[in-house]
C-alpha cells in the first residue's frame, strides 16, 4: 500500500511540474515594465523586459511601439534577439513629457527573419513620477561626467529648471 501511495504522489508531482508554464505557444513572457529617469543626463525612457519560454526562429527580432508622451506618432524600435539571450530588454530612445499615474500604451511584435509574426504583446506602463523631477539640461557632460556649465555655473549658482513645452495633462472627468 505504501508503494502505491508513493507512485501516486510521484505521478501527481509530475503532472503539477508539467503545468508550470501558462501558455506553451508563447515563446516570450513579459517580466517587467518601467520608466527610467536618469537625472545625470536629464533623460527618461521606457524599459520593458521579456523572458524566453521557448525557442524562437532564427533571425527573430522585437519591434516595440511606445506611445509618445509628448504626443504625435508612436516611437518604434527594432531589436535583434540573439539565440543565446534568455532575457530580452527593450528600451526606447529618450522621451519627454511623462506624466505621473497616466498609462502609456506599449505594443511589442516578435517577428521571425522573414517578418512573419511570431507573438504579439500588448501592455501599458504607468509612471510613479512626473518628468518634472528631471532638469531640462543634463547635469553632466562628456565621458568623465564633467559638470555641465550650463547648469552648474562658475559663480556657484545653478539652473535646475524643468523642461517646458509639454502638452497639458488630460484629465478624466
Amino acid at each position: 500500500m505504501t508503494m502505491l501511495r508513493l507512485a501516486s504522489l510521484v505521478c501527481g508531482l509530475a503532472l503539477v511540474a508539467g503545468c508550470q508554464r501558462e501558455n506553451e505557444a508563447e515563446p516570450l513572457t513579459l517580466t517587467g515594465r518601467i520608466f527610467v529617469f536618469n537625472y545625470r543626463v536629464a533623460q527618461a525612457s521606457y524599459l520593458v523586459t521579456l523572458a524566453r519560454n521557448a525557442p524562437l526562429p532564427e533571425g527573430s527580432f522585437a519591434e516595440a511601439s511606445f506611445e509618445n508622451p509628448a504626443g504625435g506618432a508612436p516611437i518604434v524600435t527594432r531589436t535583434k534577439i540573439f539565440p543565446f539571450w534568455d532575457k530580452i530588454s527593450l528600451t526606447s530612445p529618450p522621451v519627454h513629457c511623462v506624466v505621473k499615474d497616466r498609462p502609456y500604451a506599449v505594443s511589442i511584435r516578435i517577428l521571425d527573419g522573414q517578418n512573419r509574426l511570431v507573438q504579439q504583446i500588448e501592455t501599458s506602463i504607468t509612471s510613479t513620477l512626473d518628468q518634472s523631477v528631471l532638469p531640462a539640461k543634463p547635469l553632466v557632460v562628456g565621458p568623465l561626467y564633467t559638470p555641465n556649465p550650463a547648469v552648474l555655473h562658475a559663480d556657484g549658482s545653478t539652473d535646475y529648471a524643468a523642461e517646458n513645452g509639454c502638452p497639458a495633462p488630460v484629465t478624466k472627468g
